[in-house]
């Protein structure tokens, strides 16, 4: 058994795709064959937990091998899943998914945005976390290049990621937070000047500012954006109305 829990199982996430069609409660495949969500969830999920493994490695793998040891040769449904679980990597745990040999279906995983906070991880400590930085370093600069610090345990929180409680996937986000990316330097974490009571705040760290940008983390959050709208198109009226009713 994996020494990780799912990422799914803890942090819910969107379908993404555009092969991802759900139609009464099945997916549409490649094929036009229907596949049941718990079969696509329970596909998607070992997926998820086996391509970590590779990265942590520093390993290729291939469509074969995925489809032999994750899939169990159900070669007509790869592309859903193979995408789904892509897209989730690339948004919890910040790590890319690219094809490196088109022929042969051979495919690396490298981090987003060039981040490095994940190398020294081995598979037997920690999912990558990458993804989290990317959504700190995001959300100091949507709040002028400094952060209140109850702002961002409040984007958190809505997350599940909260302070207190260990996360499957981040554990516990204090320490990671205003600790162990401190010490690395991708966040600095100070007081308020003057603030009394005293209050704190988040900035960019140094190393964060030498392995990435703020042009090239907007433009990352912008691609995802892109992908999120193609995979959820505007709802109806109808559509918005039964769903605001039903909340």
């Amino acid at each position: 058994p994996s020494p990780w829990p799912s990422p799914i199982t803890c942090w819910t996430l969107p379908k993404l795709g555009s092969l991802d069609q759900n139609i009464e409660g099945k997916t549409l495949t490649s094929t036009g064959e229907f596949l049941p969500p718990e079969a696509l969830k329970e596909m998607k999920a070992n997926l998820i937990k086996f391509l970590p493994f590779k990265y942590l490695a520093k390993e290729l793998t291939s469509q074969a091998e995925i489809l032999k040891k994750v899939l169990r040769d159900n070669q007509e449904h790869f592309p859903v899943v193979f995408s789904q679980a892509s897209h989730c990597l690339e948004l919890v745990c910040g790590v890319e998914v690219k094809e490196v040999d088109p022929r042969e279906h051979i495919y690396i995983m490298v981090p987003n945005l060039g981040l490095t906070c994940d190398v020294m991880l081995s598979s037997a400590q920690s999912m990558p976390k990458a993804g989290l930085l990317v959504l700190i370093l995001s959300l100091i600069m949507q709040n002028g290049d400094r952060a209140p610090e109850e702002k961002v345990w409040g984007a958190l929180s809505r997350l599940g990621v909260c302070v207190g409680s260990v996360h499957c996937v981040f554990g516990e986000p204090r320490t990671l937070l205003t600790h162990v990316w401190v010490q690395e330097g991708y966040l600095e974490y100070r007081q308020v000047p003057y603030s009394y009571p005293a209050r704190y705040e988040f900035l960019w760290g140094p190393r964060a500012y030498a392995e990435t940008s703020k042009r090239e983390v907007m433009a990352f959050l912008l691609r995802i954006k892109e992908r999120a709208s193609r995979a959820f198109p505007p709802l109806s009226a109808e559509a918005a109305r039964e769903e605001d009713e039903a909340a």
